[in-house]
């Protein structure tokens, strides 16, 4: 529409009016504290009797357990956007530990009423879940009821929940802390200007090198002056963890994760050893990159860095604009949604100080609606992030008339969504190219993202898992960290790199996160999964939209080889279909070295 204007700034008083300090949210705060109160006493008058008296209780039950989750995502979804926007608000830093407070006290709820499940026998719970009304939640129930069987006592297991609060969650929001106060002094046209880090990581896409070299040296001079504090939070995370394994009796670090993804090892095994198997063809790639920009070998700020000089930038409205339209091809539906969201102000866009750096989107399910934290600066990436946040928006609307308990998807299948929205756009933009230096351009930055996903991503899962073993002997020092991530990206990289980044591991968010631990692999998983959806779409009759949308509505009730065998047909603990999707992105490559090949 000419003359339209889209605001970057996004509206959070439409949901609680006065920010962090807003009477609405208070009393709703008040109102999930009563929520969970009610569901507790309900938990402890439960106890396993007839088949009659159990499906009674446990519609009950899990009415009130729907009830508390919903309402304490829209509490905690609120509090994070608050944090975000502005890492300097002292009221919203005390609502986030008050965030983990209620966090606790639901988790041994839950730990409590999962573990009563525990103690009805296999034969009853069958036929319990038989009873219409709990037969539309079966899957979640007996994935709730089967963990509860591999944990402690309901004492046990509730200690560990008090101590979270100022132990494992304390940590990471100490990380929080610490990085909502550091401070990057860039040199520009002769004076000194200071920056957030995340203001300052945006400027490690400049097309001159020399202001990348800068940046990411005064970037590391930041990281390291705090690397003792980090390497503090970050093995004490880790031995958190660790210590909650030992005592449970889980021998190996991915058991938690790859539960919380509702994926088998096979399954991530096939995915990394379809990786390693192509990975030939990004390093030539990478070599190209260099070539082109007159260097021997990349360093490790150049990986991302624009191979032209003329780089192309759209305001925040251009960028809108372009995502709408692209998605009506695939997706009218999602296309309007897109447009409700940038009407409605539901996206945190605007460059300034004191936001938290990168990028997420939270759900209001009270409220029904989504909000999208970045920071946009014009480039064909923040293009690409902004795409990636709608397409998760857009997964939870189409999940929003949905039972809650089956809303809840995991990350690894969260990352579908988006990064099927993301293509999108990135696939148009190369086609829409008006010269071949613009296309060369756009094309670079696609390839960039398989990189950032079968390299960076997997140097951060090597170093995870290397990290762990070494943290079960004792504390990791600092010089160790700093030798263990260098390693895993010469590793991961297949040392095609001159330099690498010693600090990545305290400057990388995903390592200090305590929800879902190994916050990586899923990304890797969800790319490659989004391709295969891709692939489909495009060979559809037009009926792709109500395929996809089915398939986003099983994500919280599957595991992911029952969706992938469900909706494509195809098998992930086999190589087959990693490799297919990864052809897609070698493809990619072959296009780029033929359109540079003068």
């Amino acid at each position: 529409m000419k003359g339209l204007t889209y605001n970057p700034a996004w509206d959070l008083d439409s949901i609680f009016p006065g920010g962090s300090r807003s009477k609405e949210f208070r009393t709703y705060l008040t109102d999930v504290q009563e929520t969970i109160r009610q569901l507790e006493e309900s938990v402890s008058h439960f106890e396993p009797g007839d088949e009659k008296s159990i499906v009674q209780s446990l519609r009950d039950i899990t009415g009130k357990l729907e009830d508390a989750q919903r309402k304490m995502r829209e509490a905690f979804a609120f509090i994070s956007c608050l944090h975000a926007q502005d890492m300097h608000d002292k009221e919203s830093g005390m609502l986030v530990a008050e965030r983990s407070a209620l966090k606790a006290e639901m988790d041994r709820v839950k730990t409590e009423l999962e573990q009563k499940w525990t103690l009805i026998d296999d034969g009853k719970w069958e036929n319990v879940l038989q009873d219409p009304d709990l037969q539309e939640i079966r899957f979640v129930l007996d994935e709730r009821r089967n963990r509860a069987k591999e944990l402690l006592s309901p004492e046990q297991e509730a200690l560990i929940s008090d101590l979270e609060v100022d132990g494992y969650e304390g940590w990471s929001q100490m990380y929080d802390t610490v990085v909502g106060n550091m401070n990057v002094d860039i040199e520009e046209d002769g004076e000194i200007h200071s920056y957030s880090v995340g203001q300052a990581a945006n400027k490690l896409n400049d097309p001159d090198r020399s202001v990348r070299k800068h940046v990411f040296e005064q970037l590391d001079k930041a990281w390291g002056a705090n690397a003792d504090f980090f390497g503090q939070t970050l093995n004490h995370l880790a031995g958190f963890r660790l210590q909650k394994y030992k005592h449970r009796d889980w021998k190996h670090v991915l058991k938690e994760p790859l539960a919380i993804n509702r994926m088998k090892q096979e399954t991530l095994d096939a995915m990394w050893g379809a990786i390693n198997r192509y990975k030939t063809h990004f390093v030539t790639f990478l070599e190209k990159k260099a070539d082109i920009l007159g260097l021997d070998q990349l360093s490790f700020y150049d990986v991302n860095a624009p191979i032209s000089h003329s780089v192309k930038t759209s305001s925040y409205t251009e960028g809108a604009s372009f995502i709408i339209d692209q998605f009506r091809k695939f997706s009218p539906k999602m296309a309007d949604f897109a447009e409700m969201a940038f009407e409605n102000r539901w996206i945190e866009a605007e460059d300034r100080p004191g936001k938290q750096p990168g990028g997420f989107c939270t759900s209001f399910p009270d409220s029904k609606e989504t909000r999208i934290f970045m920071t946009y600066s014009g480039s064909a990436a923040n293009i690409a992030t902004l795409a990636h946040e709608l397409g998760h928006a857009y997964h939870q609307h189409v999940m929003d008339d949905l039972h809650g308990l089956n809303q809840g998807y995991a990350m690894n299948v969260a990352e579908t969504a988006s990064t099927f929205a993301e293509m999108i756009v990135a696939d148009a933009s190369v086609k829409s190219a008006e010269t071949k230096e613009e296309k060369s351009a756009l094309l670079e930055d696609k390839v960039k993202r398989s990189v950032a996903f079968f390299m960076n991503i997997h140097a951060r899962f090597i170093f995870e898992q290397r990290f762990y073993e070494e943290r079960k002997q004792g504390m990791v020092s600092v010089d160790r960290l700093q030798e263990l991530m260098v390693d895993a990206q010469k590793e991961a990289y297949c040392e095609t790199l001159s330099e690498y980044d010693p600090n990545f591991w305290a400057s990388k968010l995903h390592f200090h996160i305590t929800g879902v631990p190994f916050y990586n692999f899923p990304y890797t998983f969800g790319y490659l999964f989004s391709l295969g959806i891709y692939a489909h779409a495009q060979e559809s009759d037009g009926d792709f939209e109500d395929d996809y949308i089915a398939l986003l509505r099983d994500t919280g009730r599957m595991t992911v080889e029952e969706l992938a065998a469900k909706h494509l047909n195809v098998d992930l603990t086999k190589p087959d279909f990693w490799e297919n999707a990864i052809k897609l992105c070698v493809q990619d490559v072959e296009e780029f070295l033929s359109l540079t090949e003068a």
